[in-house]
């Protein structure tokens, strides 16, 4: 498993990326309608879990823990094409398919993390997404009557926050990535 998060940097910062442009376009347009809400939550979410598929796929030969990105990813596209297919869904449903997808995916990032914490330095780092991510789908699950642009803002700076934490995550891994690469046996200085 932490050889797979060291070869998948990139699907960190591509996930957090996603995140960070999400969290700007909410925050920067708060007089959303709900059905842009939607759309943006659907791509959102959809986008990081093809990443996520893709880099479980790319490393299942190699790796064992490859299920962990693979089920992240299947739980992104569908809570994305949920919300696509049904554009008139209700506030109430969007918000319980939001803290529901928040705590699947906070729960596999403190899965991947616990297996992670021996190898990546900053693991800890996944293990806050992990927590921010439950916390958030908890509190949206228990105030489902927020207003819409309350719950705008709540997501753009939830994706905003965990965006940044992904990108960072993804350059750490990259680095001990990297490091482990170049890593190899010194010869004695003296014969």
């Amino acid at each position: 498993m932490d050889e797979l998060l060291g070869r998948a940097w990139w699907m960190l910062i591509l996930r957090g990326t996603v995140a960070l442009l999400f969290g700007t376009l909410a925050l920067f347009w708060p007089g959303l309608t709900l059905l842009l809400l939607i759309t943006l939550f659907s791509v959102y979410a959809i986008v990081g879990g093809i990443v996520a598929i893709v880099a479980a796929i790319r490393y299942r030969v190699t790796h064992r823990g490859w299920w962990v990105p693979l089920l992240l990813g299947i739980c992104s596209i569908a809570a994305g094409v949920i919300a696509a297919l049904v554009p008139g869904i209700t506030t109430l449903v969007l918000v319980a398919v939001i803290g529901a997808n928040a705590m699947i995916t906070g729960v596999f990032d403190l899965i991947a993390a616990t297996r992670l914490h021996r190898r990546l330095r900053n693991a800890w780092m996944l293990v806050l997404t992990g927590v921010l991510s439950v916390l958030f789908g908890i509190f949206v699950l228990l105030f489902p009557g927020a207003g819409a642009l309350a719950l705008v803002w709540l997501i753009g700076v939830y994706a905003l926050f965990t965006g940044a934490l992904l990108v960072v995550l993804g350059i750490t891994a990259r680095a001990w990535h990297q490091d482990g690469l170049t890593a190899e046996p010194h010869a004695p200085l003296h014969p």
